[in-house]
């Protein structure tokens, strides 16, 4: 018995998204989902005004864990490619807070 091989260029039977395309929206799900966590942690390290709300939270959470990225890259403790991980993530977003923090004392408001 004789299998018949179908070639894998037939688009019907390549209906997979290739790897980087599938890989790129998690990557984005999980770097909210983290994000929200991260901003979340921070803020509940410094208490006080700040933004409020799920999404600027979450946007608190990426902004620190890019902010960690490039001091970490500044200092040589990342390379190209890495990614900061999850304390430095936290680091940086109280970072960023107190900044926040800083700046909204000293207009006033």
């Amino acid at each position: 018995m004789s299998r018949v091989q179908v070639p894998s260029s037939t688009p019907f039977f390549n209906i997979r998204a290739p790897a980087p395309i599938r890989n790129e929206g998690m990557y984005i799900i999980w770097a909210i989902i983290i994000g929200l966590i991260v901003g979340a942690i921070a803020k509940f390290l410094i208490s006080g005004t700040g933004p409020s709300g799920c999404i600027p939270t979450a946007l608190l959470g990426i902004a620190g864990s890019f902010f960690a990225l490039f001091l970490g890259r500044l200092l040589g403790w990342y390379q190209e490619g890495q990614t900061a991980g999850f304390i430095a993530s936290i680091i940086g977003a109280v970072i960023l807070l107190l900044i926040y923090k800083l700046v909204r004392k000293e207009t006033g408001s």
